[in-house]
C-alpha cells in the first residue's frame, strides 16, 4: 500500500548532480528549508506520459504557481543526473528544477518506491505530486494503485487547483507557419510582445498544406489556434489581441 505522508517531513537525502560540468551535492534542506515547493515524481525521464504531459504542463504553469506563493517546482525521478540534464534540455523545461534520485533514497523514504522489473525498469517512483512547506508535506496527490501508469490526479492543473483555486491560467497558442513567411513572423512578434505562450508547427514534408487545410479549413499561413480553437490569420490574431 502506498504511503500518504501528509503532515510528515520529507526524507533527509543528498542528491548527486552535475551542474556546469561539475559534480555537486544538493540536500533536501537546500531544496525545501524555508520554502513552499511543489514536487511531482514520475517513473522515468523520456517516457511517454512524463514527456508529453506531466513535465510540460508543470513547466508551462510554473509562472502561475510562483505568482501564487510557490518558490520552486521540483521534478523527482529515479534516474541519474546525466539523463535528467538531457531530458531538461530536450523538454526546454527551464521553469522546473529536475532532481535525480538515482539511488531511489528519497522515493523510498516517501514510501513511493515500486518494482517495475516486469518492464525492465527495476525500482522506480510511483507517480505522485505534493506540496511541501518548509520540509513538511502539506498535501499529496497519489495516483491510484492499479495496473499500468495511471495519470489522473498528480497533474499540474490539479495541484494548481489546490494551491490557488482562482488562479488564471495562461492562454496557449499554436501557430502553423511556413519558412520565410512574413505574416508568420508578424504573428510571432505580436505574441512575443504580449509575453504569450505559443508553439510553432512549421510546414514540412510531414505537415503539408493539405494537412493545414484539413485542420484549419485554410491553406494560407499562419493559421493560429488558441487552446485548440481556431483564431485564423495574423490579421485575425491582431484583432483578437487588440480586443
Amino acid at each position: 500500500m502506498l504511503e500518504n505522508r501528509e503532515g510528515k517531513r520529507v526524507p533527509n537525502v543528498s542528491f548527486k548532480i552535475i551542474e556546469n560540468g561539475n559534480w555537486k551535492t544538493v540536500t533536501t534542506d537546500e531544496l525545501f528549508k524555508g520554502k513552499k515547493v511543489v514536487v511531482f515524481s514520475l517513473p522515468g525521464a523520456f517516457t511517454p506520459t512524463c514527456s508529453s504531459s506531466h513535465l510540460p504542463r508543470f513547466n508551462e504553469l510554473a509562472p502561475v504557481f510562483k505568482n501564487n506563493g510557490i518558490d520552486d517546482i521540483v521534478c523527482m525521478s529515479v534516474n541519474d543526473t546525466f539523463v535528467m540534464n538531457e531530458w531538461k534540455k530536450d523538454q526546454e523545461a527551464q521553469n522546473v528544477t529536475l532532481i535525480p534520485d538515482g539511488n531511489g533514497e528519497f522515493t523510498d523514504g516517501m514510501g513511493m518506491l515500486v518494482d517495475k522489473s516486469m518492464i525492465g525498469f527495476g525500482k522506480r517512483s510511483w507517480r505522485y505530486s505534493m506540496l511541501v512547506d518548509d520540509g513538511v508535506v502539506k498535501k499529496m496527490f497519489i495516483e491510484p494503485q492499479v495496473d499500468g501508469d495511471p495519470f489522473e490526479v498528480s497533474d499540474a492543473d490539479t495541484m494548481l487547483g489546490f494551491v490557488a483555486p482562482n488562479a488564471e491560467k495562461p492562454k496557449f497558442f499554436t501557430l502553423f507557419t511556413k519558412k520565410g513567411c512574413p505574416h508568420c513572423a508578424r504573428a510571432k512578434k505580436l505574441l512575443d510582445e504580449k509575453g504569450m505562450l505559443y508553439e510553432q508547427i512549421e510546414l514540412s514534408r510531414d505537415v503539408t498544406t493539405r494537412t493545414l487545410r484539413a485542420v484549419s479549413g485554410g491553406a494560407t499561413t499562419p493559421q493560429v489556434f488558441l487552446d485548440g480553437k481556431r483564431i485564423g490569420t495574423a490579421d485575425d490574431l491582431e484583432t483578437y489581441i487588440k480586443g
